[in-house]
């Protein structure tokens, strides 16, 4: 029977080195725990190599998916009786992702020496003042298996919601790259050589051939100054939006946007009550949800009404006043389900209802922003190519007449 070394852990924390008889690794594994042994690694003597096989890591770092997969299964394996360290050493095993496992890593670590679940989170970037406060409120109830869950859900949901607003953007801008890239083309590659034959021929060109070829010339000289420009913009926005009134200004302009500005709008409403209504349900309590689901709105406007709300609700007004003050933001829908949900107690219920409703509302007009897009862009297409092949044989056909005449 195979001889296997580990290293593991008891009860105490204390470091153990021995050596364990079993048929393979997965029985040597299971025979630690049996004893009370939390299994750090097991190998094979006179074998450098771990018995353990991992599939090579990305190298990029851990993101929202990670986190919720990461939430789910510590939520799964602490509802099914496992401990803390253990949920963490086996997360750490199995984490494909290189960062992500070192961050595990020093959490079991910390947690091992001592510190709270959330004091060891609070350390690493990864994890929100959202994310730490909600397992702070899991280990004061004892119900962290349920907090954590109650996070998965959370972060699933806010996944599909980022995914969804992805799709609906996709296609415009695979389109519209597409229709730049050909009218580059057409504009550098195609229309001189019309232009070159319309000058020897001398023919008078009508006013959209000229600003075609004109368009052409600046294109074939400058199009690096004029990329140039457009980076130079670009960080001149970014570091314009880093601005607080930059910031402002920006998101102020994305609310009130033709048909995405609804859309921003939705998702907006639908973050601010999925959050408060989440940290609610996890008995942290509304001065403190508030404050927390103001650095999640996403949106300096949005940011701004739920400070000014949290400083009204501090001097005894209901929340439900300071939303209805702000109708641009918060429709009298959300006002008057947030009024209801004061007045009964019940107000983490009535947010998980307006988040599941402006959800809904969100599914559908990217639905329809998708369907409303596809066509627009494939005219936009079409009118980009039409303008340039109709400036182009304009003048031929007219050369074309002009001889067939004489």
């Amino acid at each position: 029977m195979p001889v296997y070394q580990y290293k593991a852990r008891d009860r105490q924390g204390r470091l153990v080195e021995a050596t364990i008889e079993a048929e393979d690794l997965r029985t040597a594994a299971r025979l630690l725990r049996d004893r009370g042994l939390f299994v750090a690694e097991i190998k094979e003597p006179g074998r450098g190599l771990r018995a353990e096989v991992r599939i090579p890591a990305l190298e990029r770092g851990p993101g929202l998916k990670d986190l919720a997969i990461f939430s789910r299964q510590l939520a799964t394996m602490l509802s099914a009786g496992l401990t803390l360290l253990q949920s963490l050493s086996i997360l750490e095993r199995q984490t494909e992702n290189k960062k992500f496992r070192e961050i595990i890593k020093k959490v079991r670590t910390d947690v091992e020496g001592g510190s709270a679940l959330s004091e060891a989170l609070s350390k690493h970037k990864l994890f929100s003042r959202l994310y730490v406060n909600l397992v702070r409120a899991g280990e004061t109830s004892g119900g962290m298996d349920v907090i954590l869950d109650r996070l998965a859900t959370f972060l699933e949901k806010e996944l599909e919601l980022r995914g969804k607003i992805r799709s609906a953007m996709t296609y415009p801008t695979i389109v519209f790259v597409f229709a730049v890239g050909v009218a580059y083309f057409l504009l550098t590659g195609i229309v001189p050589q019309f232009a070159q034959i319309l000058t020897d021929l001398g023919s008078e060109l009508p006013l959209l051939t000229r600003f075609l070829i004109a368009l052409s010339n600046l294109l074939r000289v400058a199009t690096l100054p004029l990329l140039l420009l457009l980076v130079v913009l670009y960080f001149v926005y970014r570091s314009y939006y880093r601005t607080p009134q930059g910031r402002r200004v920006i998101d102020r302009i994305k609310l009130r946007m033709p048909v995405f500005g609804n859309l921003n709008r939705k998702t907006a409403i639908a973050r601010f009550a999925r959050t408060l209504a989440l940290l609610l349900q996890s008995g942290v309590n509304i001065l403190e949800s508030l404050d927390i689901t103001k650095g999640t709105a996403g949106n300096a406007i949005v940011e701004d009404l739920v400070e000014t709300a949290k400083n009204k609700v501090q001097q005894g007004e209901p929340l439900n006043l300071t939303l209805a003050q702000n109708p641009l933001v918060f429709p009298p829908m959300v006002s008057s389900m947030v009024a209801i949900g004061e007045e009964t107690g019940a107000l983490d219920t009535l947010l998980s209802k307006i988040a599941d409703f402006y959800e809904r509302e969100v599914d559908e007009a990217v639905a329809s922003l998708t369907a409303a897009i596809e066509p627009l862009m494939i005219i936009f297409l079409g009118v980009i190519v039409g303008m340039i092949v109709a400036g182009m044989f304009l003048p031929l056909f007219k050369i074309i007449g002009t001889l067939s005449v004489q």
